[in-house]
């Protein structure tokens, strides 16, 4: 007669739980904070703590003391079929193969352990996180998916690293821009940009580093923006066809009402500013042409408004020169953009 089935009960969850994220070696403040507070709620919580900690000792230690010959399982000859792929291990345990009742005693709870890892999903993957590194170079923009489903759009002259763990999905965007498709999943997802957190909240959002500013914009769901990254107040909460702009050195926010299909326009090649200074307009194209964009300090402060492709410099320039402010000239190194000199007195 077989025995029942012992079924881990919350509270053995729990405490393995936290043992795995105690043994990563990863645990924010926050998390040893919160795991403190659960640790001395009760006794029982340490209790099960300690007994949880003293199987995964004795699992560790049963592994290792494990008697199995690889050599010999290497060099063993194919099993016939009517074997059912039973793989002979080589006899070495002779008398000791039988295990005393001393150390039967944590077997049951060893069992509930190694089902709560298998339950919870805690492969080699999530067990061991990873930080992953993404460059998109020069004119060549990237779609990415991420181990958790996520698509990341990253721009031409960008840069992000991404740490997907058993409690968060972490993005730091170091440089350019970046859009996020993100993946339903209970664990939170943050992007972390010149000391500002935007929190997903369902979301697709756009996060673009500027010269003076960082831009968050929502083209679908919710994000949260918050300060000193993340453990400062709220900036902004931003819902769709919101775009925000916060300054570098106040973070001074400045919030926008936008068509959420204009946020992922440069996915397919197209660049649609309103009301932005050409310096940073000329930096979208630069990302993508070989020749490039010279803009003197004076213009890079005109504001300007359009919708174009790219990587259609032709385009470009003659929208340029359509500006009664601006001239255009081609030189070695590219185009040189200034302001024409009436318009610099008057500036």
């Amino acid at each position: 007669m077989s025995e029942p089935t012992e079924h881990p009960s919350a509270l053995t969850q729990t405490a393995a739980h936290w043992h795995a994220l105690q043994r990563q070696g990863t645990v924010s403040a926050a998390q040893q904070r919160a795991f403190m507070q659960w640790l001395v709620a009760s006794p029982e919580h340490l209790r099960e703590y300690m007994a949880i900690s003293e199987v995964a000792g004795a699992l560790g230690d049963a592994l290792r003391d494990m008697p199995i010959d690889l050599d010999a399982l290497v060099a063993a000859p194919a099993a016939p079929e009517n074997t059912h792929n039973v793989v002979q291990l080589s006899p070495r345990r002779t008398a000791a193969t039988t295990v005393p009742v001393r150390q039967r005693r944590w077997l049951p709870r060893v069992a509930v352990a190694a089902s709560i890892v298998l339950a919870l999903g805690w492969g080699t993957t999530l067990a061991l996180p990873r930080t992953d590194h993404f460059v998109a170079e020069h004119g060549a923009p990237r779609q990415i998916t991420l181990q958790d489903g996520t698509v990341l759009h990253l721009d031409a002259e960008s840069e992000v690293s991404v740490r997907i763990t058993l409690l968060a999905r972490r993005v730091e965007l170091e440089r350019g821009q970046a859009s996020f498709v993100v993946a339903p999943d209970r664990r939170p997802f943050a992007v972390h940009a010149a000391g500002l957190q935007v929190t997903d909240i369902g979301t697709t959002f756009d996060v673009s580093l500027l010269r003076e500013q960082a831009r968050i914009g929502v083209s679908e769901g919710r994000v949260h923006v918050r300060g000193d990254g993340g453990r400062g107040r709220m900036l902004a909460d931003l819902g769709v066809g919101q775009a925000a702009q916060v300054d570098y050195r106040d973070q001074r926010v400045q919030i926008s009402n936008e068509d959420a299909a204009s946020m992922t326009a440069w996915w397919h090649g197209r660049a649609v500013f309103r009301d932005e200074p050409l310096r940073d307009v000329a930096d979208r194209f630069n990302r993508r042409n070989a020749v490039r964009l010279h803009v003197s300090d004076e213009a890079g402060a005109l504001r300007l408004t359009g919708n174009l492709r790219v990587d259609d410099l032709a385009s470009l320039r003659a929208f340029l020169d359509q500006q009664p402010a601006l001239i255009t000239e081609r030189q070695v190194d590219g185009i040189h953009v200034r302001v024409r000199a009436r318009s610099a007195a008057a500036l």
